[in-house]
């Protein structure tokens, strides 16, 4: 059964790769060498029946990281930022809000309280387990970043199983469920804390042809077939309307410095409009 689950880990997600590592040094460590060959076959069985899908993937990803200019940023380097979001992100959830000072302390403290009874629970192998996890990731994103808190998202079951084992005291425990739960339902209710709003961006578009990096636009595609996609990287060289729309999203990731382009052509940003992370630019000619 270990060896179905661990097939199939690896299988629907490579990032899984680093808790499987952590279980088998983990288990070098403590010299159970059976228990260990035991486990080998599900990742070995994995990695055969995935690896030119895997070997194509990281073709992929490394002429990505060469041609996209801010590419390993989206990826996630080796960073202290990147480290910590991980704690943060994990005990607050996706939930950011103004002033960043009063989210940052809030989001500080509540952090510091709630690992502060993980770390309290280093004897236990459910700790080593996260920590191998996380610093095999850590070290891996030097080369290929991927240091993403989202991509490890699936020790969140083994953070809370420490935290059962580690809070002895009742008052604690339904402290600790009330926060997740508070911080739960703000991502919840809010919905300025999801994802990207495609669908009401595109509804309000007022032109049928829009500047955008093309590799970014099938949500705009998939709302409404009719639009016109150009790229942005075309936009010093096409004969522009006195009134153009820009949506910017990923220039920043592929390097295009599509505003300087238009003021140059004697265009200025007369509007925006925000949905959730995007936002549109209506540019005029003076």
């Amino acid at each position: 059964m270990c060896n179905l689950f661990i097939f199939l880990s690896f299988i629907t997600f490579y990032g899984s790769v680093f808790f499987i590592a952590a279980i088998y040094l983990w288990l070098l460590f403590k010299r159970q060498f059976r228990f260990l060959f035991m486990l080998l076959p599900g990742l070995v069985l994995a990695g055969i029946l995935i690896y030119p899908l895997f070997i194509q993937q990281l073709i992929n990803s490394k002429i990505a990281l060469t041609e996209v200019k801010n590419w390993n940023l989206v990826l996630g380097q080796s960073n202290i930022k990147n480290l910590l979001l991980i704690p943060i992100k994990f005990s607050i959830g996706r939930i950011s809000f103004d002033p960043q000072i009063v989210y940052y302390s809030i989001a500080g403290l509540w952090t510091a309280f709630v690992f502060y009874f993980v770390i309290k629970g280093w004897k236990n192998t459910l700790f080593y387990l996260i920590g191998i996890t996380i610093t095999l990731a850590f070290l891996a994103s030097f080369f290929i970043p991927m240091l993403q808190y989202f991509r490890y998202l699936y020790l969140i079951p083994l953070i809370c199983l420490l935290l059962a084992t580690t809070v002895k005291n009742t008052k604690i425990k339904w402290f600790i469920l009330v926060g997740f739960t508070v911080f739960s339902f703000t991502y919840l209710l809010n919905p300025a804390h999801h994802r990207e709003d495609w669908k009401s961006l595109v509804k309000n578009l007022n032109s049928n042809i829009v500047y955008m990096i093309p590799s970014s636009s099938d949500p705009v595609k998939y709302y409404n077939k009719n639009i016109e996609v150009r790229s942005l990287n075309q936009i010093g060289q096409d004969e522009l309307n006195n009134e153009i729309i820009v949506i910017p999203y990923t220039a920043e990731i592929h390097g295009v410095n599509y505003d300087e382009v238009l003021k140059s052509k004697s265009y200025e940003l007369s509007s925006e409009k925000s949905y959730r992370e995007l936002k549109i630019e209506i540019w005029n000619k003076k």
